[in-house]
Parts: structure tokens; sequence; C-alpha cells
């Protein structure tokens, strides 16, 4: 097995398999109480590197909106889904991450050969090898522009339902579980927007 580490970023891996076209994936938004899952996948060039890349997680919006458009000019290949909570609620969280995911792969316009898949859950389809990542989003290149994509496509289309019902504070929490969502879902109860299935011990009285 041969590893090819990027020169600015040594912590993140340019690929798994060098002759192989390889897509990484990753998904944005499991544990939010609102608002879809979103999944991305990009193949990027062999020799890609970026001194701001890195798990989105570990980076800065500032840094993740300035990366977003790099990552779509220089990738080889790139594409976004979205899973709404309606469909989280019918298949769960998981299945839905594993949804987006396979449905940002069949988008792409160039099939990839290989598949970096970030967490230890996926499932087969349409022929692909793929291999589980635990941490991907900070191991591999591929993996951490999926994330970048997939989290700041999701903040915008958060900020965006915001302004349909900004008594949830949706711009400031992206629909996590903080305590000024919940207050606000118990004040004013659910929208077409919340994940039903998403019970907290707090909201368990609105649930009946």
């Amino acid at each position: 097995m041969y590893f090819c580490r990027m020169r600015n970023e040594p912590h993140l891996l340019n690929y798994l398999h060098p002759d192989l076209v390889e897509a990484g994936c990753d998904e944005a938004g499991r544990g939010p109480l609102a608002g879809p899952v979103f999944a991305a996948a990009v193949i990027l060039p062999k020799d890609f590197h970026h001194p701001l890349l890195n798990d989105s997680k570990k980076m800065t919006e500032k840094a993740r909106e300035i990366l977003r458009p790099i990552i779509e000019k220089e990738a080889v290949a790139w594409a976004v889904e979205a899973v709404s909570a309606e469909e989280i609620d019918t298949i769960n969280i998981l299945n839905a991450s594993i949804t987006g995911m396979q449905r940002a792969v069949r988008r792409l316009s160039v099939r990839p050969e290989y598949l970096l898949i970030d967490g230890n859950r996926f499932k087969p389809f349409d022929g692909y090898d793929y291999q589980c990542v635990v941490k991907g989003d900070g191991k591999f290149a591929s993996i951490a522009a999926a994330s970048v994509l997939a989290k700041t496509y999701r903040d915008e289309y958060m900020r965006r339902i915001a302004l349909e019902y900004p008594q949830y504070g949706w711009e400031r929490n992206m629909g996590y579980p903080t305590k000024e969502h919940v207050d606000a879902i118990l004040k004013h109860g659910y929208t077409p927007h919340h994940r039903k299935s998403f019970h907290l011990k707090q909201l368990e009285p609105t649930l009946f």
C-alpha cells in the first residue's frame, strides 16, 4: 500500500491508490434537530494541495468559504446532495447519510474507480470498491474537500431557511440542539424542517 503526503499539509494524504481515480465522500449534519443532511463526493487531482485544507470541523468559517470555490474549480469532479428531514425520519440518519453519499457519487461527471468514505459504515452500490476511514476527513485530502463542500452547502441552506423561521436561530445554531433551539421548539413547536424522529428528553412533553 502506497501513500503520498501533501507537500504543505503533511497530515493529509493525497490518495490511497496512486493508479486509481478516487473520490472522497463525507457528510455534514448528522446531529442537528432540523434541516437535511448534506453529503459530498470529490475527486481531486493527485497533486492537489492547499494549506487551509483540513477536516472542515477544525477550520474556521472563513477558511471554509475561501476553500469552497477553490475545490469546485480545481477538482476533477464534485457533487453535493441533500437528504431531507422527512426522508431522515423515514430511513434513519445513518441510512440517510449513506444514501446522500451514494447520490453524490452518482452525480459525479467522472466515474471514480474507488471511494474513500469518512466513518466506519457504508453500503455497497453500483459495483464500487470502497474503504471506510474513521476520521477520514483529517487523513485524506479528498475526504477533507468533501467535508468542506458538505458543511458549507448545509450552512448556506440553514441560513436560507432561517429567514422563514427566525425564532429558531438556525443561522447561528445550524439546527443543532442548542439551548436557544430547544427553547424555541418548546415555545413554538416543530416546523416542516424538523426531524421528528430525533428525540431529546427536554422535548418529550411536546411529543404527545
